[in-house]
């Protein structure tokens, strides 16, 4: 099923998600109406707090080369938990819950990431360069936080400025 994007102004983006506990249909189908969410909004990447689900889990399916995204590439992360970085990367980013505005962001290149699966399993992932990106993207999330906030103070109030004039029109 596909839900509906929580969209910024709103205030639930700024909430703490809550770790999860209980692993069982709700969860897997609470996935399942993410990726298909995911997918109809040509997204990347999704947070449960994007369709109101203020649990600790998210998705990212990166494309191929091919520039299409697999369904055997998708990674389902419950409960993540960033293990160890590094590096330094400049990476354009959006976010379906901000339509429409794109700016280069700075992350860690590479990420070893602990989390569980659909089905409680713990694993550990280790990430680099365009995956570390969207990983960290979706995690900052679960912690209320979006990539507008490290954007720069110049570059912040473009954003507001731009993104109000679009709210007016």
């Amino acid at each position: 099923m596909i839900e509906e994007i929580v969209i910024y102004p709103d205030s639930r983006l700024r909430e703490i998600s809550k770790e999860v506990v209980e692993f069982g249909s709700a969860l897997s189908q609470t996935l399942d109406n993410m990726y298909e969410t995911m997918m109809d909004k040509n997204g990347i990447g999704l947070a449960g707090v994007q369709i109101g689900k203020m649990d600790r889990i998210l998705i990212v399916n990166i494309p191929r080369d091919d520039k299409i995204q697999y369904k055997e590439d998708l990674i389902e992360v419950i409960n993540p938990k960033i293990l160890e970085s590094s590096g330094e990367i400049l990476f354009q980013e959006g976010c379906l819950s901000i339509p429409n505005f794109y700016e280069y962001v700075k992350r860690y290149s590479y990420i070893k990431l602990q989390y569980q699966d659909r089905d409680g399993k713990v694993k550990e992932l280790e990430a680099n360069d365009y995956l570390a990106v969207a990983l960290q993207h979706e995690i900052d999330h679960l912690n209320g936080i979006l990539f507008i906030d490290k954007l720069s103070i110049l570059k912040r109030k473009k954003f507001e400025k731009e993104y109000k004039k679009q709210k007016v029109l």
